[in-house]
């Protein structure tokens, strides 16, 4: 396809950049279309009664999602969220859909207080996502240790804050993140409450020895300030935009009048796409919606009347694979 040579930066190096799927190791240039932020395995007591574990019906929908053009969804439930390691490797199996699967933390509100996220030292909550990511995950979310880890390995971080703020918990867990990043070479997607506190997530990521080329921030069209995006691309971060579809925030004109105005001011490369379905509502195979084949079937035919199909080509296969590619410290994907 246009524009997939340029799916790691350029380069003879870059072309050899790879990704960890559940199913093992790939080449970053071989993801094609990607949702760069979804979740298909989810419990979590910050969304009481919308768990997601029926494999059957996650597996209905990741297939009609695939009829759609999806070829890889970064799955993002992170580790005390019911992140199950064997059932993304059954759903990436059957559907022969690309599964990128998440180690790291979210923000405070999906801990309970007897949680041990919040006693764990830094070094713990580190070593725990460099095992995830470079031996295989944890199986029970690192509740029990002794339990031995799952063959699938995770292929990014997750990282989580609160409204306008960083809590001392969350402080705690993104220099864990930022530490382990550095040290894996795996790209980080932070969590940023109502699209809240970007740059302040991103200097404490930043004071821990990660590249601003190796973080994301999810969310950010919750709060579609384009001036404020500017900013964050002009750092080197990734703009991540996943509330498509969530008319209850704001009609999709919204956020393809942000992807164009942050597009204009030149930040195109800086820009990847999600759905962020975290609760079973939003499944077309639970009976709700939009549906994971919102993205591609309603969501992109607009985009490319506004941007047309070389820059949604870019959105889509090449900046998720430069920015989800395991690269080694210090190493640019520019």
């Amino acid at each position: 396809m246009a524009g997939t040579s340029a799916a790691a930066g350029g380069g003879g190096a870059a072309l050899e950049a790879q990704v960890i799927t559940v199913a093992g190791p790939r080449p970053a240039i071989s993801l094609g279309v990607v949702d760069a932020h979804d979740h298909l395995i989810l419990d979590t007591p910050a969304l009481p009664g919308q768990a997601i574990g029926d494999v059957d019906r996650v597996v209905e929908e990741v297939l009609d999602a695939r009829s759609t053009g999806i070829a890889c969804i970064v799955e993002m439930t992170p580790i005390g969220l019911g992140r199950d390691p064997a059932a993304m490797r059954r759903i990436a199996d059957e559907t022969g859909v690309a599964i990128i699967a998440a180690s790291g933390y979210h923000r405070d509100a999906h801990y309970p207080a007897a949680h041990w996220v919040h006693e764990a030292t830094v070094e713990t909550l580190a070593d725990r996502i460099v095992t995830d990511l470079t031996v295989g995950m944890h199986p029970a979310d690192w509740l029990d240790p002794s339990l031995p880890l799952d063959a699938a390995r995770a292929g990014a971080i997750k990282g989580g804050a609160s409204y306008h703020r960083v809590t001392r918990g969350e402080r705690r867990r993104l220099e864990a993140i930022a530490g382990a990043a550095a040290a894996t070479g795996a790209a980080v997607l932070v969590h940023s409450e109502v699209g809240t506190a970007g740059h302040e997530i991103v200097d404490l990521l930043e004071a821990g020895g990660l590249g601003p080329d190796r973080i994301a921030l999810a969310h950010l069209d919750r709060n579609p300030d384009a001036e404020i995006h500017a900013e964050l691309a002009d750092r080197g971060v990734t703009l991540e935009y996943d509330t498509i579809g969530r008319t209850k925030y704001h009609p999709d004109s919204v956020v393809l009048d942000l992807i164009e105005a942050v597009a204009t001011a030149g930040h195109l490369e800086r820009i990847v796409l999600g759905l962020d379905l975290g609760t079973r509502d939003y499944f077309r195979a639970f009976d709700g919606g939009p549906g994971l084949r919102y993205l591609m079937a309603t969501f992109v035919p607009r985009l490319r009347r506004r941007l047309g199909d070389e820059a949604v080509e870019r959105i889509l296969v090449s900046n998720p694979a430069r920015l989800y590619a395991l690269r080694p410290a210090g190493e640019s994907a520019s």
